[in-house]
């Protein structure tokens, strides 16, 4: 049997020699498929302390999928540099990791399979922008209902304070929601701000596909509603994200009222969530094979 990829998962947080127990289930899963297991002090990296979070990494024993809680963009680059200083890489880079966790960097190849979207950057703890800025930002939407959200997050369980404008033209509602959507987000705002146009969509009609190498290796239920799992429609989103070109991402997806599939977001594999109860057997199989066949 040739050699099997890697698998970096985050260590429990109070006992740093043992796997998050969060993640117990995909660890026995990648283990069944033969990849070596590796820890991560994920509090470590998030406090800038990248070297220690990845002491516990063997040198040399690379490659590496990453599997774990979110990490900011600039973070994972912190630690790629610190594996490749152990002499380990990651099977996703920093460069990739960042088009696929930030809509920025996606959008483009997905243009006309999701709703329209425009986005400026904003630092975390910066002033939101101004009136007349947000006006000309949502411009190219037109008018109508639109989503607030960060390049990586929404705020949809503060629904109609921090995410829904029922109408983009109305200068004021539009305002409002952004300056309480930064607000909440404070130093977690990610990248900047995106506003969206808003699509009508099926109650529970939500489906997440998980993507390596190209191929669609599971189709689950959206961690929203695990006890839902429609089927959608494959074939439009295979060559968008053969565009992407990145190596393991989750589009997710839902249904739109007049029947249509919609891409509404897309993911870094490493870090979106599986849904309680998904089989992930399949999932770890081909990626701890990815690349090696």
């Amino acid at each position: 049997m040739s050699e099997r990829n890697g698998f970096l998962f985050c260590a429990d947080p109070l006992r740093s020699s043992r796997p998050d127990p969060e993640f117990a289930g995909e660890l026995a899963a990648a283990r069944a498929a033969g990849g070596r297991i590796a820890l991560l002090d994920h509090d470590a990296l998030l406090t800038g302390d990248a070297a220690g979070a990845v002491a516990r990494v063997a040198r040399d024993s690379g490659p590496y999928w990453y599997r774990g809680w979110m990490i900011p963009s600039a973070r994972y680059a912190e630690l790629e540099a610190a594996l490749g200083v152990r002499g380990c890489t990651l099977l996703t880079d920093a460069v990739g990791y960042r088009r696929a966790h930030e809509l920025p960097g996606w959008y483009e190849e997905f243009d006309g399979l999701t709703p329209r979207s425009v986005w400026c950057a904003t630092a975390p703890g910066a002033s939101p922008p101004s009136v007349d800025e947000l006006a000309g930002l949502a411009e190219p939407l037109g008018p109508g209902p639109g989503i607030v959200k960060d390049f990586v997050k929404s705020r949809k369980h503060e629904w109609h304070e921090a995410c829904y404008v029922p109408e983009l033209a109305d200068r004021k509602q539009l305002a409002a929601v952004v300056d309480r959507f930064v607000e909440l987000q404070g130093p977690f705002l990610a990248g900047g701000l995106v506003l969206r146009s808003f699509e009508p969509f099926v109650a529970g009609g939500e489906a997440r596909v998980w993507w390596v190498d190209g191929e669609a290796a599971l189709v689950t239920a959206h961690p929203d509603t695990p006890d839902r799992q429609p089927v959608p429609e494959l074939p439009s989103l295979r060559a968008a994200v053969g565009r992407l070109g990145l190596r393991w991402i989750t589009t997710d997806l839902a249904l739109r009222e007049d029947g249509v599939w919609r891409v509404v977001e897309v993911g870094d594999g490493q870090v979106s969530g599986l849904p309680a109860g998904a089989d992930a057997g399949d999932l770890f199989a081909a990626l701890a094979t990815a690349g090696r066949r």
